[in-house]
């Protein structure tokens, strides 16, 4: 994490970053990944070239990070310093390895409880979630690298400081963890409406992975394969699906009312 608003400059660039949780310039940002800063993102221009540019691209693939090509505009919107083509967002939390914390939480737990949640983009129902998880005694919160809210200063403020409190694994292959999950004796559960189970009919009492989809997607298929139960809510009305951050606080309250 960054501690100090105001670091030394370096000749390559603007080590200050632009606010606690943005560093640009190549050489600034490759020092951030060097030092295991906890980076959420690296945003690069369009067309970025150089050989300094080469070594940031190596260091983003080795270490997992995610990262994308954006208009120059946009790395203009988020500093007005030498950003040299690139924009590192610091994650304001340390971020926990979901392959490391399953096996433990089955050893420490009789029966832990995590929740998944598979392309949810909105950071507001993301912060509102993982509010109810933190509320609930859920013991991790499980994240895709890509295709996910980011655990901004915004996402912090929406959960009320929840994801300072919860555990939050950002993991590259889902399929992966619940794989492990399933290996450990966790049951996954899918929400769905899709699915044939009616929700107050599972099991939450045994270890239990929990899947909540994107409102407009649902759940991707190839999680929802691995999945032991798919458990729907009741809906009587003409809508046919709830706000996603209200389904998953019935859901994480059904699992807190089966175990007393």
């Amino acid at each position: 994490m960054i501690q100090n608003n105001k670091p030394p400059k370096s000749p390559e660039g603007k080590a200050t970053p632009a606010s606690t949780s943005t560093i640009y310039g190549l050489r600034p940002v490759i020092e951030a990944i060097d030092s295991d800063a906890q980076i959420d993102r690296v945003l690069l221009q369009n067309g970025l070239t150089g050989a300094l540019a080469g070594d940031l691209r190596n260091r983003i693939k080795e270490r997992g990070i995610p990262f994308q090509y954006v208009p120059v505009e946009k790395l203009n919107r988020l500093t007005k310093g030498n950003h040299q083509g690139v924009v590192a967002l610091v994650a304001p939390i340390q971020y926990h390895h979901a392959l490391e914390l399953i096996p433990r939480l089955m050893e420490e737990k009789e029966a832990p409880v995590l929740l998944m949640l598979d392309r949810i983009t909105d950071v507001r129902n993301f912060g509102a979630i993982v509010r109810t998880a933190e509320c609930t005694g859920v013991d991790a919160v499980i994240i895709p690298d890509h295709g996910s809210a980011q655990v901004s200063d915004d996402a912090v403020k929406t959960s009320s400081g929840a994801l300072l409190r919860v555990p939050i694994c950002r993991e590259g292959n889902l399929k992966t963890v619940l794989n492990l999950a399933k290996q450990s004796g966790m049951q996954v559960v899918a929400a769905t409406e899709k699915g044939a189970t009616n929700y107050l009919e599972v099991d939450f009492k045994q270890p239990t992975l929990l899947i909540m989809g994107a409102e407009e997607t649902g759940i991707s298929p190839d999680l929802l394969k691995l999945a032991d139960a798919r458990a729907k809510l009741p809906i009587l009305g003409q809508i046919q699906s709830l706000n996603v951050s209200v389904a998953a606080a019935v859901f994480m309250y059904e699992v807190l009312r089966q175990r007393g």
